[in-house]
């Protein structure tokens, strides 16, 4: 499939003019504004409602939050495809928990951030489907204790309503390693499958570096295994299944947790609840073994999230960051 557009191509869009100056991924790209002469994100792709998505949802939520990142433009000439113009950041969390394991205030901070932006969207029955690093947007500053002076989520093309055709049929979508247990089994999912994958953020953070506690060994992504492969190590760190999830899994998803189940006999299990405090203090295993539930009617919500104890001031009990 050949790019959308070329390096040096201008789009007219409603309110300004931009130039492309460089293709970041296949329907990416950054692009100056000829008004403003700073740099913005491009997004356009053909034959997929992703980016007329992603403008709605922004369309419906702009102004109402600092924490989303917002639609700034619509490319009007070319016409065709959609082609939306967003703010432009410094970086994504993925990059810089790379470059460098997250403050105890940064991660307070993205956290925070992170779970504001899921309650406007909850609040209006808006599932993101895809809360990952590299879509968690961060402007930079400086200053040792927190470098950062924004964090916004971003990527809105999976973002969907609770009650529609893609959630109630338990349409797989998202990114397997982040996704919910329900999503990849492919049962009716809502508002919650967020709140999974902001604690396997959280997990990711807590660690540091290009670390998902659910990557399988030994399967690649485009293998057809990969997502059975995320679930067995979900259930190897949060087991067991909870009798209760039969009450909204199918009969064909209750066989396969109970193949998951036999596949990983106890002595194999590595509980996270066990796990070091050398390597997550007490405080913040607590907090995700609240969010880390098989049955999404045991999550709670972003709102209950945001006034939990685990935002109060820490003592002794959070281990010291040890860079690696």
């Amino acid at each position: 499939m050949g790019t959308l557009f070329r390096i040096g191509q201008t789009l007219k869009g409603r309110v300004a003019s931009y130039t492309i100056s460089k293709q970041v991924q296949d329907t990416v790209w950054f692009a100056r504004n000829q008004l403003a002469h700073e740099t913005v994100v491009i997004k356009g792709v053909e034959g997929h409602p992703r980016v007329e998505n992603e403008r709605d949802v922004l369309k419906k939520l702009q102004g109402r939050t600092l924490f989303l990142r917002p639609l700034v433009d619509e490319i009007e000439e070319p016409s065709t495809p959609t082609t939306i113009v967003l703010k432009h950041l410094d970086s994504d969390l993925l990059t810089e928990t790379i470059k460098k394991r997250l403050t105890r205030k940064e991660l307070k901070h993205v956290c925070r951030n992170i779970l504001e932006a899921l309650e406007l969207l909850h609040e209006h029955n808006l599932v993101h489907t895809d809360i990952k690093l590299d879509n968690i947007f961060v402007n930079l500053q400086e200053d040792e204790n927190d470098r950062f002076s924004a964090v916004q989520l971003g990527d809105f093309g999976g973002c969907y309503p609770a009650d529609s055709k893609w959630a109630t049929s338990g349409t797989r979508v998202g990114t397997p390693m982040w996704s919910a247990p329900e999503l990849l089994l492919e049962m009716p999912w809502n508002t919650s499958v967020d709140i999974w994958s902001f604690g396997t953020v959280l997990i990711s953070l807590i660690y540091g570096g290009d670390f998902n506690l659910f990557r399988p060994p030994h399967v690649r992504r485009d293998d057809d295994e990969y997502a059975l492969g995320v679930l067995m190590e979900m259930y190897r760190y949060f087991a067991p299944f909870p009798p209760s999830i039969v009450d909204i899994a199918s009969d064909e998803t209750c066989a396969v947790l109970a193949w998951i189940t036999q596949q990983i006999p106890n002595e194999q299990l590595n509980p996270f609840e066990w796990i070091t405090r050398e390597e997550v203090s007490k405080r913040d295993n607590d907090f995700l073994m609240k969010i880390m539930k098989f049955d999404y009617r045991d999550r709670p919500s972003a709102k209950q999230l945001l006034a939990d104890k685990w935002w109060e001031e820490e003592h002794e009990d959070v281990p010291p960051r040890i860079e690696t």
